[in-house]
């Protein structure tokens, strides 16, 4: 107990320390750096999109029939919305940071009551029976009470107060890793805002997170992420897929340690630059974004493994790409490319290589530098023939070239021995032959040259003894016979074999009744068979009797 000071003063010293504690939870560190960055965030990207808003401006004409006043009035409607936007996003970190300034403000008086009471009992000391104690301890204690949730990041009245922004996240007890699996079991989570974001962030950067997984947890007022993403030095696989990003901060090149990156489904429209300093990245994907390019550095990341581009708005691959010599498999459908770069060649190491829907005219001859590609698919392009190279392809498993406009497929196509699986249907009026030597395709176990122009099969289709699947459906086939088709795969081959060796013996095939004898040969072992069978079922009743 402190003696000395006046009644009035204890009591003025006692309702201090009771508005300091009726105020409301301090915010943690990890609470004032999420807002700091989020405020830093803000800013950049609110000056950035004006600046994108300015050189769209500039970049597009005038449109017809609109006045020029209502054009200016459109445009700074644009900037204004930029504004209430970055606005919005700022107003939550905003006041965080004003609660901070607030506590610090009262940090402040506090320190000065307490200075006012050590300096009268240094001077006072014991007064007569007027004097009133005043419990100078207490407010000392509860100062330090505050002054720990501010300082102390790992005082159990700091990380108490700190897990209650995500008490309704139910992680209050878990590491911030935990989220992956508390997302993939499905469970119901409230999202995050932007300032929540933000010290996750925090908090998974002080205690060294190496995955997390915000896969669909965002709120969709989110459009950007704080550029204290870099922070994440120690995080090895990242997902951020399914929410509404549309802008990556810069410092996500940061991530040096980051394997695996999963951005698909958002709206992005472009990579910052720092993106090549992910040297370590092997699995990337971007698919459903809204990416128009890719950056020059992206040639940078060379131990990607996977890569996935689908789904985005590419017109062009950069050169660059034949930088990755470690991707195995690349998936760029449903763009807008109509070439592919050259430089395509480079990537020796592809197995896996699909282009569907696009608006291919021509595959490059680089194309057959890749030795170990297993799968190459194009459907649903422009492309009027293959490279003649595609003849090295010698370890090609799978190739579709369907819906196209395929005038002729060549001949070293057929080197391509390891071929299983051929889809050259839909080629319509383009298509009218087959290479002569297909039949060295003798892994070929499926086929389709449905809707083309083909009548008749080449001689050498007798040697594809493992095809067991044969669509021709709406192909005017003369050679063999539609009826003969409808048998199925084997029955085409049989029938292709039957018909040389009957050429061969000078037998010539000149109407629809040839097919019935050739019919009656193919199922004559069958009815041999099934009459011995019956035969043998009649001696074994007779002898019963």
């Amino acid at each position: 107990m402190v003696a000395g000071v006046s009644p009035a003063a204890a009591e003025a010293v006692e309702e201090l320390t009771r508005l300091y504690r009726e105020l409301p939870p301090r915010p943690t560190v990890e609470d004032v750096e999420a807002a700091a960055a989020v405020l830093a965030s803000a800013d950049a990207e609110e000056a950035a999109r004006l600046d994108e808003v300015a050189r769209e401006e500039v970049a597009a004409r005038q449109p017809e029939g609109v006045p020029g006043d209502l054009l200016a009035v459109l445009r700074e409607a644009r900037r204004n919305a930029v504004r209430l936007r970055a606005l919005q996003q700022r107003k939550e970190a905003a006041h965080v940071v004003e609660l901070e300034r607030s506590f610090k403000v009262f940090d402040d008086l506090i320190q000065r009551a307490s200075r006012v009471v050590s300096s009268g009992e240094a001077g006072g000391g014991r007064t007569g029976d007027g004097g009133v104690g005043v419990d100078k301890e207490d407010l000392e204690m509860e100062v330090k009470k505050k002054e720990a949730a501010f300082a102390a990041a790992a005082a159990a009245a700091e990380i108490e107060r700190g897990s209650k922004g995500l008490v309704a996240l139910g992680l209050e007890s878990k590491p911030i890793s935990s989220l992956r699996g508390d997302v993939s079991t499905g469970s119901d989570l409230e999202k995050l805002s932007l300032i929540q974001v933000a010290g996750l962030i925090e908090s998974s950067a002080k205690k060294g997170t190496t995955e997390l997984n915000l896969r669909g947890k965002l709120v969709d007022q989110i459009e950007w992420l704080p550029v204290s993403l870099g922070k994440l030095q120690d995080v090895t696989e990242l997902d951020i897929s399914e929410n509404r990003i549309m802008a990556l901060p810069s410092t996500i090149g940061s991530l040096r340690y980051l394997t695996k990156l999963d951005l698909h489904s958002n709206q992005l429209i472009n990579i910052p630059d720092t993106f090549g300093e992910l040297s370590n990245l092997i699995d990337l994907d971007l698919h459903a974004n809204q990416l128009k390019s890719l950056p020059t550095s992206f040639g940078n990341l060379t131990s990607l493994a996977n890569l996935d581009l689908s789904s985005n708005m590419l017109k062009v691959l950069p050169d660059c790409l034949g930088k990755l010599t470690n991707l195995r498999r690349m998936i760029v459908e449903t763009n807008e490319l109509d070439e592919l770069p050259y430089t395509i060649g480079s990537c020796t190491s592809l197995v896996e290589l699909r282009l569907d829907f696009n608006q291919l005219k021509a595959l490059p001859e680089a194309i057959g530098k890749l030795e170990k590609l297993e799968i190459l698919t194009c459907h649903y392009n422009r492309i009027k023939g293959l490279p003649t190279t595609a003849g090295s392809l010698s370890r090609l498993r799978e190739l579709d070239v369907s819906f196209n406009e395929v005038e002729m497929i060549p001949e070293n196509i057929c080197l391509a021995t390891s071929v299983v699986k051929l889809n050259l249907s839909r080629n319509f009026a383009d298509l009218r032959t087959l290479p002569r030597s297909i039949g060295n395709l003798e892994m070929l176990e499926e086929l389709d040259i449905s809707s083309n122009q083909i009548r008749v099969l080449p001689d050498s289709f007798r040697c594809l003894s493992k095809l067991r699947v044969f669509h021709a459906d709406e192909t005017p086939l003369e050679v063999p016979p539609r009826e003969v088709v409808k048998l199925g795969a084997q029955a085409v081959v049989q029938y292709m074999i039957d018909m040389n060796a009957a050429r061969g013996t000078n037998q010539k095939k000149t109407d629809g009744g040839s097919f019935w004898t050739w019919l009656f040969s193919f199922l004559n072992p069958f009815l041999r068979k099934s009459q011995r069978y019956k035969e043998g079922e009649s001696v074994k009743h007779s002898e019963s009797k």
